[in-house]
């Protein structure tokens, strides 16, 4: 990552960035600070300014997942870790979000999910948001996919997908999302075939 890659005041942020302590990271996250030191070591690797910008994000994304395309996916995770929808992911931003989803509980992970796919950020899952989601997933597939998708198929997969959620209003809750998320983990789902 380059310096040009950030704007004037991004520079100042660059400057002057420093991550909190490893107390206050260990009282916010669900890490032991020995975890937290190897974790920043990572992040420090990859992003020696000790914050991350979208396009480096999406390449560093993009390793994961060589012979697909993964920008679309990326950008979605990205506007996750972005807490202060700043543009740029901190070290902070990048464990918090790392702890809920490594060590958070099956609740904190699905709030999560359910702001991964509320791209709009209004605070409810549309048709459209979900569509957006299920094109970047098979766009993850790349060439693995079989049949190969094209746009009938992800608006049947996301017309079956939002049928499960939807309660009729034509949007899905984070308290929808839950409950539904919830109910089929655990087994207490409508049109459940027995054993």
């Amino acid at each position: 990552m380059k310096d040009t890659d950030f704007d004037d005041e991004s520079l100042e942020t660059l400057k002057r960035y420093k991550p909190r302590s490893l107390d206050e990271l260990e009282k916010r996250t669900k890490f032991t600070k020995k975890e937290i030191q190897l974790i920043y070591q990572g992040f420090k690797q990859e992003c020696p300014t000790g914050i991350v910008n979208e396009e480096t994000f999406k390449h560093i994304y993009a390793q994961f997942f060589p012979h697909a395309d993964s920008s679309n996916y990326a950008h979605l995770v990205f506007a996750t870790f972005d807490l202060r929808s700043s543009g740029i992911v901190t070290f902070e931003d990048f464990l918090i979000c790392l702890s809920t989803l490594c060590r958070g509980s099956i609740e904190d992970r699905l709030r999560w999910v359910f702001t991964l796919y509320d791209t709009k950020k209004s605070g409810r899952i549309t048709r459209e948001d979900l569509h957006q989601i299920v094109c970047a997933i098979y766009s993850l597939l790349g060439t693995c996919s079989t049949p190969r998708y094209d746009d009938d198929t992800t608006r049947e997969h996301t017309a079956d997908v939002f049928k499960k959620f939807d309660v009729g209003q034509g949007f899905i809750t984070i308290q929808e999302f839950m409950n539904t998320c919830l109910n089929f983990k655990y087994g207490r789902y409508p049109g459940k075939i027995a054993e």
